[in-house]
Formats: structure tokens, sequence, C-alpha cells
């Protein structure tokens, strides 16, 4: 076994046990340090370029974080019937009548939403599919790093400019989620359930330096959404052939995980994709201003010489 096989397959057990004791990371900083051990392993040798090419870019997100936990505090009476009579408005469109929300759980989980006793297979999916948002983006950034980084400043610029857009909605349009609405009487009962069948399983999500503060009121435009949805856009402008276009299924599997789990309406899935969109604009313009000069990893370099 090479050297960089075992050090890698080291670093995934190492992994394996940190999230089955500690819990999966969560938090951007957290995420890049693992990330950071990855390229040691991959590289053998410290990577010093890592902290150097990322640390910007932690400090951008978790400036983010900050902010968009204080925006709750700046005194806006968050809305609360409007969401819900643009999601009454827009299920008519196929014949509804009702919130998507209250319609998924009333069909998929009915009266056994709450507690773990009737878990479906659809509920670990939707656990899945809500937890990757906290790793995708950056994974996908560690991936690009490794290969090509001028490809990782193209992807990072993108990912830290749909986070401000975003935050730009929370503080302009804050706006109650459909749980919070539920409990305010606006909405039939429905149950906050995004996190239930990992909590099931007992997995948990751990915060190893900063993870942002809390915000019960940033849900328009969703960036759960929003991030699925670049990540397609990203993908399928990078990317050839027609298979890249199933890249699509991953926002609209998130947009009804959301949903189903009552953390956001439908209108706040589909700004997620208004403000991807206009994340892939701006990171164009970006990349046209500043153009990334694209440097493969040394390793890359070193497995290509000594193939020649």
């Amino acid at each position: 076994m090479s050297g960089r096989a075992l050090a890698v397959t080291a670093y995934a057990g190492a992994l394996v046990l940190w999230c089955w004791l500690v819990g999966v990371p969560n938090d951007p900083t957290g995420i890049a340090l693992w990330l950071w051990l990855l390229a040691i392993c991959w590289r053998l040798d410290w990577s010093w370029q890592f902290p150097k090419d990322w640390w910007p870019w932690l400090l951008a997100l978790a400036v983010y974080g900050l902010a968009r936990g204080l925006t709750d505090d700046l005194g806006f009476t968050p809305h609360e019937v409007w969401p819900i009579r643009a999601d009454e408005w827009l299920a008519q469109l196929w014949g509804g009548h009702v919130v998507p929300t209250v319609s998924l759980q009333h069909h998929l989980c009915a009266d056994h939403c709450a507690g773990d006793e009737q878990l479906r297979w659809y509920d670990y999916g939707a656990s899945a599919t809500y937890a990757s948002h906290f790793l995708a983006g950056l994974v996908i950034a560690g991936v690009l790093w490794l290969r090509d980084r001028g490809e990782f400043l193209r992807w990072i610029r993108r990912y830290v400019t749909i986070s401000y857009l975003a935050l730009v909605g929370y503080i302009v349009f804050p706006m109650a989620p459909p749980w919070m609405a539920s409990q305010h009487g606006l909405l039939p009962p429905l149950v906050r359930m995004s996190s239930r069948a990992f909590q099931h399983l007992g997995i948990e999500r751990t915060t190893m330096v900063f993870g942002g503060l809390p915000n019960k009121t940033a849900a328009m435009p969703s960036l759960h959404c929003g991030i699925a949805f670049l990540i397609a856009f990203y993908a399928i402008s990078r990317l050839h052939g027609r298979w890249r276009w199933l890249m699509l299924l991953y926002p609209v599997a998130m947009a009804l995980t959301l949903m189903y789990a009552a953390e956001h309406y439908l209108i706040d899935t589909i700004m997620g994709g208004v403000i991807a969109a206009l994340a892939m604009v701006i990171g164009t313009a970006w990349d046209r201003w500043r153009p990334p000069l694209s440097e493969p990893s040394v390793v890359g370099r070193a497995d290509h010489v000594g193939h020649r």
C-alpha cells in the first residue's frame, strides 16, 4: 500500500470515529480543518498553502454567521401571513388548495410526524438531505482545491456570495417558517422534523469552532435550497454531457425535504434558486474582473511529470 493510500485510509477511519464519538462537523471552520487534514494525507506534506488560500473565505463565512444571528434582533416584525398566501397561490397552479408543507406532512406521515415510532425510509433520506447542506459546498471546495486552486477560487467566490445575498434577504424580509406559523395558529399543527431520523440513529451535528448564531426568522430566501441550486448550476456550467442535468435532482430533493420538514415554504425555496442564479452571474463577473489562475495540485504535477 502506498503512503498516500495508507494516510487517506487512516484519515477516513479517524473521521468516522470522530463522527461516531463526537458528531458530524457542522461549522465551516471545523469542516475546513478536516479538509486540511485530508490535504495533508493526500499530498503527504503540511500543505501550508491550504490555510493561506482558505482563511479569507472562512473569515467571511464567520462574519456572515455572526451577522445572520444578529438580524433577528433588529426589531422588525417577521412576516407570517404573506408566505402562506403565496404558497396557497402556488399550490393552486397544480390544483391544490393548501400550503405544500401541510399537504406533505398530511400525506407522508399523517398523525405520526412526531416521535420516531413510525419513521419511513424517506425520513432518513430527508435528514441526510437536510444535513448535506452544511457539508456539500465546502467539501466541493476542498476537492477543487486539491485538483486546481483556480477552480477552487471560482467556486468559493460563488459560495460566499450566495451567503451574503441570503443575508440581505434576512435583513429586509424577516419571515417566520412554517413550523413557527403553526405554533402561532396560522397553520394546522406541524412538526419541525428535519433532523428527526438522525436523532433516532443517534447522529449529532457538532460545532468545532464557530457555526454562527441561530436565527429563527432567517427563512427568506432558503439558503439550504440556494446552495443546492448553486451546486447544480455550477456543475452544469462546468461539466459536459447530458448526465450533468441530473444535478438538478439535488435542489428538488432539498426543496421537498425543507417543505416536508416544515423548515421552509415553497416560495422561499424558489427564491433560493433565484439567489443561486444571481450568485452565478456575480461570480462570472468577478472571474472576468479578477481571473483565477488555474494551478494543479503539487501531487497532480508530480504525477504528470512522473508519467511523461
